[in-house]
């Protein structure tokens, strides 16, 4: 299925490009998300006609996605957990725990955009994790998880 893209997709293009995507991919995830429209002769007359006004918002986004990431870049959030002798811990910190975290130090962030790619953290110590405010704007953060016995 041709689409064209509403906004800048990772691994797939910038706004206003017009590609070529599996059926179920358009379907279920870009067109109902707001991120592509199907590309015919009147969405594509519409995104020119509009163009202007969605590049102006994709940069309020990313100006405001910058601004986040100067606020949370190189944070340290704690993390306390049962833990056995060796460090190993009973159980795991997931991003859920890490947006909880998070949130009691007063930063909203979504479990969506913590990218783990080893897993949930299942040891003691500390730990980088990415946060992928914007597909332009990635931010490295610390955990730290301690033990408790």
């Amino acid at each position: 299925m041709e689409v064209i893209l509403m906004d800048k997709v990772i691994n797939l293009g910038q706004l206003g490009d017009v590609i070529k995507v599996k059926d179920g991919y358009a379907r279920n995830f870009l067109i109902p998300r707001g991120k592509a429209k199907r590309a015919t002769r009147a969405n594509i007359a519409e995104f020119e006609a509009k163009r202007a006004d969605l590049e102006k918002t994709l940069e309020a986004a990313l100006a405001a996605a910058r601004e986040r990431a100067a606020k949370l870049d190189g944070l340290l959030v704690q993390v306390v957990r049962q833990a056995g002798v060796d460090g190993k811990l009973f159980g795991s910190v997931t991003n859920f725990d890490i947006v909880d975290a998070l949130a009691a130090q007063g930063f909203e962030v979504e479990k969506s955009t913590i990218r783990m790619p080893a897993g949930p953290l299942k040891q003691v110590g500390d730990h980088p994790i990415a946060i992928n405010l914007h597909p332009d704007v990635t931010v490295t953060i610390t955990v730290s998880v301690l033990g408790e016995s």
